[in-house]
């Protein structure tokens, strides 16, 4: 694994993998844990994903949190715990591409906190991926924060679903972050489940697996 880009609370975190190991998979991706869960929580979606023949990697965060409050208060509070959550993703893909696999047919996957995460990361690093899927989730920050990232997703495929009703992430939130992700150039397919729960359904589970099966 490529040295730490810093020395954050989540640097020197296990990241766990399933799957067909780095060294011979053709493709990976990674799956972020939400708050209080763990990296061993968020792989057990792979074995419903299917296709056993990517790389999955999780990495886990320091106390099962990548930052402290919620992803809507101003970014300051949440850290240093942010910039090392976004740094653990940034080393986590290093490692990916040194195994030969492009970040075309490299995936970013997040639950909760995870998909928030995963979303702000993609796009602060606005590039063509294999996909992108954000459970439950969106962007980082309070209402009005500048969304003027650099660079293009260049039609990465971008699936968003959520309740309309989440208790958790503001059915507005999900789908300002849609519009964000496609004025960087992201395919995106939003889709809000009415009265669902904070979970993940049949639905989305179909959805990433279409998303696999492009760069598989």
């Amino acid at each position: 694994m490529s040295e730490p880009t810093n020395q954050g609370p989540h640097q020197g975190q296990p990241i766990l993998a399933t799957g067909t190991p780095l060294d011979q998979a053709r493709a990976a991706m990674v799956l972020i844990h939400g708050r209080g869960a763990s990296a061993e929580s968020i792989l057990t979606l792979a074995s419903e994903l299917g296709h056993p023949e990517l790389a999955y990697l999780a990495p886990q965060a320091a106390d099962n949190t990548w930052y402290p409050n919620s992803f809507l208060t101003p970014i300051a509070g949440n850290q240093p715990y942010l910039t090392s959550a976004l740094a653990t993703i940034t080393e986590l893909l290093a490692r990916i591409a040194a195994a030969g696999i492009p970040p075309e047919r490299t995936l970013l996957l997040g639950f909760s906190q995870g998909a928030c995460l995963a979303l702000e990361f993609a796009a602060r690093n606005a590039r063509r991926y294999g996909g992108l899927a954000g459970l439950s989730g969106g962007m980082i920050g309070p209402d009005g924060t500048p969304r003027d990232y650099a660079g293009s997703l260049g039609g990465t495929p971008v699936f968003l679903g959520c309740s309309d009703v989440d208790f958790h992430i503001p059915k507005a939130r999900v789908e300002a972050s849609a519009d964000v992700l496609r004025r960087l150039g992201g395919a995106v397919d939003m889709r809000l489940y009415p009265g669902m729960g904070h979970t993940v359904n049949q639905d989305e589970i179909d959805a990433v697996r279409g998303m696999i099966e492009r760069v598989s």
